[in-house]
């Protein structure tokens, strides 16, 4: 019999501030671009660095292995966790949106709309409904109303209707607004965007710093986890429906200039401390001997990469 796929929670998939919601942030970042494995010391240095204790670490470790996103390996006394294929497709969909969010860059003018009638006592329904149809950037305009100026997420709204059971009760439309009050007015009333700039400027002062950080992977790991949140917050409406001047937009290209600027430097302390030398090698070399050996093998990684 064939088991089940695992499923992440929306808290730990936006980012949650947990020892989980860091070792994702972590697996994805640094651990699927690599070999997909992890070594148990190198997270636990990672996390240290985080003020993440060193019980809290192991935990989210067990756990997100017994949620099936993990495998764990035993190498002599030691153990290295191997990302199981629903990690591996989970994380390779959170970084395409990670890295590429942002206001759509073309409109042509349509939107999608799904009508549904919910009663009041399937709080189950109502509540999927609202969470998956909010995640996929729906805004509400009222109960069982809700639009997305992306004509491509008709399917995601069918989708969430349909696995919510109500389907039988709801309408999913593809039209173009011809009025009659302010569209400006409209997207106010859909989505908080003052809250959701409030955020973006957060982020634009925590990494509007130029110089180069002391710690540039807990500093990289900080920037990754803090951005994660955002494609669950930001519905990406296109440039004419944004308020001026919109903040959204600098915190993207803060995002992706701070990112592509650690990323060598953070990606070879991370391989150095996911590198684990054999017990005779590490009996047999002194501290040099050894921190060539790194050396060594870092540069034949960066060589394979070329």
């Amino acid at each position: 019999m064939e088991s089940a796929a695992p499923v992440l929670s929306r808290r730990h998939e936006v980012g949650a501030g947990s020892a989980r919601g860091l070792l994702f942030t972590l697996l994805g970042e640094f651990v699927l671009p690599s070999e997909g494995a992890a070594w148990t010391s190198a997270v636990l240095a990672a996390f240290e660095r985080l003020g993440v204790a060193e019980k809290a670490t192991r935990q989210a470790l067990m756990r997100t292995s017994n949620a099936g996103w993990l495998q764990p390996e035993k190498v002599g006394r030691r153990t290295r966790w191997l990302l199981t294929p629903a990690a591996t497709k989970l994380l390779g969909d959170g970084a395409k949106r990670i890295y590429s969010l942002g206001p759509a860059a073309t409109w042509d003018g349509q939107w999608v709309l799904a009508q549904v009638r919910i009663p009041e006592a399937d709080r189950r329904a109502r509540h999927v409904v609202r969470t998956r149809l909010a995640w996929a950037g729906f805004g509400s305009l009222g109960p069982g109303l809700w639009i997305s100026p992306h004509a491509n997420r008709e399917s995601e709204a069918i989708r969430v209707l349909t696995e919510a059971g109500v389907a039988g009760d709801a309408h999913v439309f593809v039209a173009r607004r011809t009025g009659l009050s302010d569209t400006r007015a409209m997207v106010a009333a859909a989505w908080d965007l003052p809250e959701l700039e409030a955020e973006y400027e957060q982020f634009v002062a925590e990494f509007r710093a130029p110089e180069a950080p002391a710690d540039v992977l807990l500093r990289q790991l900080e920037l990754v986890h803090a951005w994660r949140r955002f494609p669950a917050l930001d519905p990406s409406l296109p440039r004419e429906l944004l308020p001026p001047r919109w903040t959204g937009i600098r915190a993207a290209e803060l995002f992706a200039d701070r990112h592509q600027r650690w990323l060598p430097d953070a990606h070879r302390e991370w391989r150095r401390l996911n590198t684990v030398l054999s017990p005779l090698a590490t009996a047999r070399f002194g501290s040099r001997e050894r921190a060539n050996i790194l050396r060594t093998l870092d540069v034949s990684t960066d060589f394979r990469r070329a």
